[in-house]
């Protein structure tokens, strides 16, 4: 089936933001929304992509389905490398790549990145496509407290360290992270690149309620980062099940 036969055929929603058009592959309904929360629901995401120039790199670690690596490749021309370890999400992340004519710009690994390379298992919130809450090594929430799954993947962690050094990825110019969570192993498994002045930002996702993500920020202000408490309120959700969780943008 080529493109065209594709387009056709699948669900998908369309977006032109600003003369920027793109299309979603919207098999359900977490999908779709996800496209029409795309400039609404992470604002600050969208405010910091915003920022990026051509040729400059962006790390996406947990891309999901690839909301923002495909916007960040299609608004502001930057080279992506796109981390999201469900299969489902995976597949329609290429999809999402494919069907915006991407891949030049946009490489996306099957690969969890944690603190250290190997094989284990990623324990599934729900198995259901542009879904999320999904944990590495062991059956977590987002709180790291432990749940039922009710399925296990088979999955491959790497580190960033080993990534950089191995040169399967360049030294990137921008960092998103968001793995529900487990943040702060995938800080602890990047801390050498993060040391590198090509890293000129990290946008993570920090649950203030735990102690491993105050030991994020402490990480990071050592590096030589700063972020904008402004920002953080901004973010940060004040009520239901997230509450205490948002985005940290840190720059150099």
């Amino acid at each position: 089936m080529d493109l065209a036969e594709y387009e056709k055929l699948s669900p998908q929603i369309a977006v032109d933001a600003g003369g920027t058009k793109l299309a979603f592959a919207t098999p359900n309904r977490q999908a779709a929304w996800r496209v029409e929360t795309l400039f609404s629901k992470e604002p600050d995401t969208i405010e910091w992509i915003a920022g990026f120039g051509p040729g400059e790199v962006l790390l996406d670690i947990g891309a999901n389905v690839g909301m923002y690596s495909v916007w960040a490749a299609a608004s502001r021309g930057t080279r992506v490398f796109a981390f999201e370890p469900e299969s489902q999400n995976y597949a329609l992340l290429n999809q999402n790549i494919w069907l915006n004519r991407l891949d030049g710009l946009v490489q996306a690994y099957c690969i969890a990145l944690s603190d250290t390379a190997g094989y284990d298992r990623l324990y599934l919130s729900e198995f259901m496509a542009a879904g999320s809450c999904h944990s590495f090594g062991a059956a977590l929430d987002f709180h790291n407290r432990p749940r039922e799954a009710p399925f296990a993947q088979g999955c491959v962690s790497a580190t960033v360290d080993d990534l950089v050094a191995k040169r399967a990825i360049p030294v990137p110019t921008h960092v998103k992270l968001d793995v529900d969570g487990l943040e702060s192993k995938v800080v602890a498994g990047a801390r050498a690149t993060l040391a590198d002045r090509g890293v000129r930002s990290l946008l993570v996702e920090i649950n203030t309620g735990l102690d491993e993500h105050w030991e994020i920020i402490d990480a990071m202000l050592a590096l030589g980062f700063d972020y904008s408490q402004e920002q953080v309120e901004r973010s940060q959700r004040k009520e239901g099940p997230f509450k205490g969780v948002g985005n940290y943008v840190f720059r150099r």
